[in-house]
């Protein structure tokens, strides 16, 4: 019998970094705007919203994969299903170990973008040298929707398909409206199940772009700068 596909989104940001919406207000959006079962929450280099997020998660009927986008000296890179914050600024081989040694999947996110900082764009994933020498990654982020470029995203998953890894889709959502517009469909139903499809290569990217209109910009440097994200739970 063949098994149910679900919908998670494997990149979203919260206040804890440089989103605009608190836990909360990200898992009742996900709850009542989109029909997504799993989010993971990527914070840069901080997991304290993630944890918050699914303490909170069941209120919501959802699962929360405790996550983080973590800086390295090549690029980004996603750490998932993990429980300790990673810290930034290491190399990439010393991240991906630190990853796998807590049991978590690392995921190259965004991995050809060109305004962002990616493993992939000029550097050791683009050789193969990074797979060749000591940091793979469980999965590539193939599809983005915050990439402008599609060529970005095409580079991403053509890479992922001649090498054989996984492919997974997130919004890189910094905003309420954004949180599924890429998302990755699995066998299944829980965060678990996520997990094993993952690692058996059983994943599907899909997703639209999302692009910065006035009110997304708005709302972002209202919260750099100190000010209150003017973006309801509900819109």
């Amino acid at each position: 019998m063949k098994k149910m596909l679900s919908t998670a989104d494997i990149h979203i940001h919260t206040t804890y970094s440089d989103g605009v919406a608190t836990p909360t207000q990200v898992l009742a959006y996900a709850a009542a705007h989109t029909d997504l079962r799993v989010i993971a929450i990527t914070d840069h280099d901080a997991i304290s919203g993630a944890l918050e997020a699914r303490d909170l998660a069941g209120e919501f009927g959802l699962e929360v994969i405790v996550g983080e986008e973590v800086s390295t000296r090549e690029g980004h890179l996603l750490a998932l299903f993990i429980e300790e914050e990673l810290p930034a600024g290491r190399p990439a081989v010393e991240t991906v170990a630190a990853i796998h040694a807590q049991g978590g999947i690392c995921v190259a996110p965004h991995p050809f973008g060109m305004l962002v900082p990616s493993v992939g764009r000029c550097g050791p994933l683009r050789r193969k040298v990074g797979l060749d020498r000591g940091w793979p990654v469980d999965a590539i982020e193939s599809f983005n929707a915050s990439l402008w470029l599609p060529l970005n995203n095409r580079a991403a998953a053509s890479y992922a398909a001649r090498h054989g890894i996984p492919a997974l889709g997130g919004s890189d959502a910094h905003h309420l409206e954004t949180i599924g517009r890429g998302y990755t469909h699995f066998p299944g139903r829980s965060a678990a199940d996520l997990r094993r499809a993952i690692l058996a290569g059983e994943t599907m990217a899909c997703g639209r772009p999302w692009f910065w209109g006035p009110r997304l910009l708005t709302a972002w440097l209202s919260v750099r700068l100190g000010g209150a994200p003017d973006l309801p739970v509900t819109a």
